[in-house]
């Protein structure tokens, strides 16, 4: 289990560098499933993981100048304070009702990731309305970061789900930045915002240290590599299929009626309409490659 651990800090890596995507959406869900963790443990494990690699990807992003410093710090003052809240009532909860509050916690997790899901969606539907122009912010901006800390700051600490999601979609609606520098400043604060968050749970004894580090073997590479290709962020499709996925774990967590049947039938679907997306791209690149270039028709 070890090295597939490595793999899966791997991919995830690559996801969070490239997209800013919050790596807890996908790998809180993955640790329940594949690796069998309690939700508990999957997510203070996850937010500490985060909190390490996330910064090597940050102080990259840093480096490239994709990253608005004054306001990841104002947002900050919102989410760190307000995660630690999160955790205290995390492992409050935890110890009022022991075993009887992993079912919650799943529960809790699994509305976290269909909401996550829905957001990436319509992240992928957006487009930042920034320039490379500097962004000074006023009174309104920064009122506006703390509001999304608190509220973000919470959710993370008490479902590992949002620091990426979250953030960058609010950022992307509030603020005039490039594509770029959302994803570094949310990853930025993210990092920061996870330190505080996963010290809580270090504490209070929600957190895998094997496991963490054996995520640490390939999420640190993965993010590296992953802050690299930001200029050649992903497609409309793979954010769509990112949100999918988020969606989907959330309801296999929530396990409602029929919670199986809707995942195959959802799935399929998916799949089909990637295909004939597929399809439509290769057929159209075909027509770009076969239609001559107007220098040539002039010649």
């Amino acid at each position: 289990m070890d090295w597939k651990l490595a793999v899966a800090g791997l991919l995830i890596g690559l996801i969070v560098g490239m997209t800013g995507m919050g790596g807890g959406s996908l790998m809180t869900p993955m640790l329940i499933f594949v690796f069998g963790f309690k939700p508990t443990v999957a997510i203070g494990t996850d937010i500490l993981h985060g909190a390490i690699f996330k910064s090597f990807g940050a102080v990259r992003h840093r480096q490239l100048g994709h990253v608005h410093a004054r306001l990841a710090m104002w947002m900050l003052i919102g989410s760190a304070p307000f995660s630690l809240l999160g955790v205290t009532l995390s492992a409050w909860l935890s110890r009022t009702y022991g075993d009887g509050y992993e079912d919650t916690a799943q529960q809790v997790l699994g509305v976290a990731l269909v909401i996550g899901g829905i957001g990436f969606f319509a992240k992928a539907f957006l487009r930042p309305h920034g320039n490379d122009a500097p962004f000074i912010l006023q009174r309104r901006d920064k009122a506006i970061a703390v509001l999304i800390g608190v509220i973000g700051g919470f959710v993370v600490g008490l479902t590992s789900v949002g620091s990426g999601t979250f953030f960058g979609l609010v950022m992307m609606i509030a603020f005039p930045l490039t594509a770029a520098k959302i994803v570094g400043t949310d990853l930025f604060q993210a990092a920061l915002l996870l330190w505080v968050a996963g010290f809580g749970h270090f504490v209070t004894g929600s957190v895998d240290l094997g496991a963490t580090g054996w995520l640490l073997i390939g999420s640190i590479p993965g993010v590296l590599l992953g802050s690299q290709l930001t200029v050649k962020l992903p497609d409309r499709a793979l954010r769509v299929a990112l949100s999918l996925v988020l969606s989907l774990s959330g309801v296999k967590l929530l396990d409602p009626p029929y919670a199986n049947a809707i995942i195959i039938v959802v799935s399929c679907v998916a799949v089909l309409a990637g295909l004939v997306l597929a399809a439509r791209w290769y057929v159209r690149r075909g027509l770009e490659r076969a239609t001559p270039a107007p220098d040539e028709l002039a010649a």
